[in-house]
């Protein structure tokens, strides 16, 4: 009597890498971080003071990096990115094209997808405390490039566009790296089993 058991997880892979390999998969996953970031989007709230609301989208794209990978979370914000500018209504709020003011955070989380997900790729993914300096660096990523775009296209000084686009985020984005603390290293017990 045989019994088929999944291959265990190792450090070189990320969530997506277990489901079998082929470039239908890689395109559907692709596609569907694109969508995924786009929906999340949509979750958005204004914030008085700042022309940036707080959305869903930035947790989606850093769980779109660490779930997919560098490469793939990488051409998935790319492809979000593009569809964008190009007139997809999927920024926040359901708005689209290269011009508002906000910009700069999602050319933001194109980088930071890259980067948790070669982090996820070493196994950044995988316990509580990696899991949260991966977040870290992505948001610290989305912001350092998000806050100096909203301080050029806004016309604002560097203190202010701080205070307008950064400093009111800081605890919504420690509750989100919190979430994605406790949800991928749960999924990689969960695979381990």
């Amino acid at each position: 009597m045989s019994t088929a058991v999944a291959a265990p997880a190792r450090t070189g892979q990320v969530l997506a890498d277990l489901i079998p390999a082929s470039r239908v998969r890689d395109v559907a996953l692709v596609l569907g971080g694109a969508v995924l970031t786009g929906l999340a989007a949509q979750l958005s709230v204004p914030v008085p003071g700042s022309p940036v609301p707080v959305t869903g989208q930035t947790f989606a794209a850093l769980l779109v990096g660490t779930t997919l990978g560098a490469g793939r979370g990488f051409l998935s914000l790319a492809l979000y990115a593009l569809a964008g500018v190009a007139g997809v209504p999927w920024f926040a709020g359901g708005t689209s094209g290269a011009a508002a003011v906000s910009f700069g955070y999602i050319l933001g989380m194109v980088l930071a997808s890259a980067a948790v997900g070669a982090l996820a790729r070493r196994g950044a993914d995988r316990s509580v405390l990696r899991t949260a300096g991966a977040m870290l660096l992505g948001e610290a990523i989305i912001y350092a490039v998000g806050v100096p775009y909203l301080a050029f296209a806004a016309g604002m000084s560097a203190s202010a566009a701080i205070a307008a686009g950064l400093t009111p985020f800081l605890i919504g984005d420690a509750l989100k790296a919190a979430l994605a603390m406790g949800l991928l290293p749960t999924a990689w017990k969960l695979v381990r089993k």
